[in-house]
C-alpha cells in the first residue's frame, strides 16, 4: 500500500529499517498531512551479498511523499543511524537537523561524497527544542557510546512520541554528562502516547555497566603486559578512546591510533570539545620506533571488516604496525550478530601467531552503550507510556522487549516488523497495513535493490558456481566443432577437466535431440544445452550454477 495522507488526530509511524535486524535504522513518522523520517543509517553487507559492503534502507516511500517531507532527524552519529545520509540525501533533499558533533560527523561524510555544499544542516543544542511542520521536536541528551547521543521527543497535537535512539543509564559516562532522570520523569508527568525504543540488550539481565568502571580494569591490564597491548573497538566509540587513553598515561605508555576512520572520529571530536585533556596520539608511522612495553595500539576492525586495520595487520600487509609473539590484542567491543564467524577468523589469525587474545569472556574489557533489562524498566517506570514499540534489534530482542513491557504495565505493546503501517492517537494504536520496504546496496557507485536479477545472479554465482559453454554450428544447425565448456566454483581444480568433458558430451547430445527447424534457432539451441548442463550438475554434484551459452555460426557458403 502506498502512504496515507496522516491526519490532524493522528501519529503515522513506519520502520523502513532497523526492526528484525541490528543497523540500517530509519523510521518515517507522519502527521497533519507532513511527514519527517528520523534517522537514516546503513548496516554492512555480508557473505550473502557478494560484492556489495554498504546496504542503506529503500526510501522509495519517503520520496513518493517528498513533496510532504520536512526533515531528515537525527539522534546520533553512528554508521547505523546516519551513514547512509550521503547516499539518499540527493533524492530526499530536506533539511537535516543534527547535534553539532553528529553535525561535524556528517559534514565530512557529505565532503566525501562531493555534497557537502549541498544539504542544508541544521543544528541544534543537547535538550534544545525545536518545529519541523506539525511536530515540536525535542533532543533529550541519554548515554550511549558516542558523543551527544539523543532520545527524540515528539510532540503533536495527536498526543507525544518518545523515540529512544540508543541508549543507556550511564552514571560515569565519561564522555557527556550523566542521565537526568527528572528530565524524563516530567516527559512522563506530560503524557506519553507511546515509546519506540532500543530492544538490543532486552534478553540481558541488569544494566549495562559504567565506562568509567572500565578505567580501573584496562590500567590493570595494561600493567599486567610486558610487550605492545592492542585494542580492538569501534572507532566511534570516543569514550573508549578516552578510557584507554588514561589508561595507557597511568602506565607510561603512548597511544597510537590505527586506522583512517579512528583518526577521523579523533579529528572530530577534538574539534568539538571532546578528549580536550588526552595527550595527542603518536602516529601510526612512528609507534614501530618505540620500545613494544611502551606503547598501546587502538585498532580498527573490531568485527573482523576485511579492510580494517586489524584484517591488514594479521595478513602482515599493513604498511607501519605489527603484532608478534607476546603481544596482546584486548577485543573492547561486543561482536554485532552475524560477524561471529569473521571476528573468530580475525582472532584465530593472532593465536596462529603467538599474539594473546582477551574478550569480555577473559577480563572486564568491555561495557555495552545499550539498556539492559533493569534500565528498560527504569525508563518505562520514567515515561509510563500507553503503548510500547519496541525496535532496534532482532526478533529474539524484540520479543523479549515486548514481554518485559507488559511486565512494566504498559497497556499496548505493537510487535512489528519493517513496513507495518501504526496509527497512534488517543485511542490507543492499530496496525494499518504494510508498506513496502526493501534494502539497496552501494554497488560500484550506484545503488540497486538486493532482490534485483543481477544481485541474485551474483549470489548464486557466489554459492552455486558458474559454467560457461560455447557452440559453433553452421547455418542448419550442424555442429562444426565438438563444444567448449569451462567451469568455476563447482568442482575442485583437479576435476575441472572431466566435468568439461562431461558437460561438452551433455551439450552436443542435447543439440543432436532438436529437431532440425529449432537447431536453426539460437534461442532453442541456448534453452536446451543450457538445460542439459543444469540437470546433469544438479543429479551428480547437487549445484544449481548459472550456466552462460554462446552460439557462433559459421556461413560456409
Amino acid at each position: 500500500m502506498r502512504l496515507p495522507i496522516p491526519a490532524g488526530d493522528e501519529i503515522l509511524f513506519v520502520s523502513l529499517g532497523g526492526v528484525g535486524n541490528i543497523g540500517m535504522n530509519c523510521a518515517l513518522y507522519g502527521h497533519a498531512g507532513r511527514w519527517i523520517l528520523v534517522d537514516l543509517g546503513i548496516m554492512f553487507g555480508d557473505e550473502t551479498t557478494p560484492g556489495i559492503e554498504v546496504i542503506v534502507p529503500d526510501t522509495s516511500v519517503a520520496e513518493a511523499v517528498r513533496d510532504q517531507l520536512d526533515a531528515i532527524v537525527i539522534t546520533h552519529a553512528h554508521e547505523d543511524h546516519i551513514g547512509a545520509v550521503p547516499y539518499l540525501w540527493p533524492e530526499l533533499g530536506v533539511p537535516i537537523h543534527v547535534t553539532p558533533f553528529s553535525a561535524a560527523f556528517l559534514r565530512r561524510k557529505l565532503q566525501d561524497e562531493g555534497t557537502e555544499d549541498e544539504a542544508p544542516i541544521v543544528e541544534h543544542k543537547p535538550g534544545e527544542r525545536f518545529a519541523v511542520g506539525p511536530f515540536e521536536l525535542e533532543y533529550l541528551p541519554l548515554a550511549h557510546s558516542i558523543p551527544e547521543p539523543n532520545a527524540l521527543v515528539l510532540r503533536t497535537a495527536a498526543g507525544t512520541v518518545f523515540h529512544t535512539g540508543d541508549w543507556k543509564l550511564d552514571s560515569g559516562p565519561v564522555v557527556g554528562e550523566p542521565v537526568d532522570e527528572r528530565i524524563f520523569r516530567r516527559l512522563g508527568d506530560e503524557g506519553v502516547a507511546a515509546m519506540v525504543c532500543d530492544s538490543t540488550n532486552a534478553t540481558i539481565d541488569g544494566a549495562s555497566g559504567s565506562e568509567a568502571d572500565l578505567l580501573e580494569s584496562l590500567t590493570d591490564l595494561i600493567a599486567s603486559r610486558s610487550s605492545r597491548v592492542a585494542f580492538a573497538c569501534f572507532a566511534s566509540n570516543v569514550a573508549r578512546l578516552d578510557t584507554v587513553a588514561r589508561a595507557a598515561e597511568t602506565n607510561g605508555r603512548s597511544v597510537s591510533l590505527v586506522g583512517r576512520s579512528l583518526k577521523r572520529m579523533n579529528d572530530i571530536a577534538r574539534q568539538c570539545g571532546y578528549l580536550a585533556d588526552i595527550p595527542s596520539f603518536v602516529s601510526e608511522q612512528h609507534s614501530g620506533y618505540l620500545p613494544p612495553s611502551s606503547l598501546v595500539l587502538i585498532c580498527t576492525g573490531s568485527q573482523g571488516e576485511p579492510r580494517a586495520a586489524l584484517a591488514r595487520i594479521a595478513s602482515g600487509f599493513h604498511p607501519h604496525v605489527s603484532l608478534e609473539g607476546g603481544d596482546t590484542l584486548v577485543f573492547s567491543s561486543r561482536t554485532i550478530p552475524g560477524n561471529e564467524r569473521a571476528v573468530a577468523k580475525l582472532q584465530n589469525q593472532f593465536l596462529r601467531m603467538g599474539v594473546q587474545i582477551v574478550t569480555s569472556r577473559d577480563a572486564f574489557v568491555h561495557v555495552s552503550g545499550h539498556p539492559g533489562r533493569d534500565e528498560l524498566r527504569r525508563m518505562y517506570g520514567w515515561i509510563r507510556p500507553k503503548a510500547a514499540i519496541p525496535v532496534h534489534g532482532e526478533f529474539h530482542h524484540l520479543r523479549a522487549h515486548a514481554e518485559l513491557a507488559r511486565g512494566c504495565g504498559v497497556d499496548t505493546v505493537a510487535e512489528i516488523e519493517d513496513g507495518i503501517l501504526l496509527r497512534i492517537a488517543q485511542g490507543g494504536v492499530e496496525q494499518l497495513g504494510d508498506i513496502r520496504v526493501g534494502r539497496l546496496g552501494l554497488d560500484g557507485g550506484r545503488l540497486v535493490r538486493l532482490d534485483s536479477e543481477h544481485v541474485q545472479a551474483r549470489r548464486r554465482l557466489s554459492k552455486q558456481g558458474l559454467v560457461a559453454a560455447s557452440v559453433l554450428l553452421n547455418g542448419r544447425g550442424s555442429a562444426l566443432a565438438e563444444p567448449r565448456v569451462s567451469s568455476q566454483g563447482i568442482v575442485a581444480e583437479d576435476e575441472v577437466a572431466g566435468l568439461a568433458s562431461e558437460l561438452a558430451a551433455r551439450s552436443s547430445y542435447a543439440l543432436e535431440r532438436l529437431p532440425p527447424l529449432q537447431r536453426r534457432d539460437d534461442n532453442m539451441v541456448e534453452k536446451a544445452i543450457r538445460t542439459a548442463i543444469r540437470r546433469h550438475v544438479r543429479e551428480h554434484y547437487g549445484r544449481r550454477p548459472l550456466v552462460e551459452v554462446h552460439v557462433m555460426r559459421l556461413d560456409e557458403g
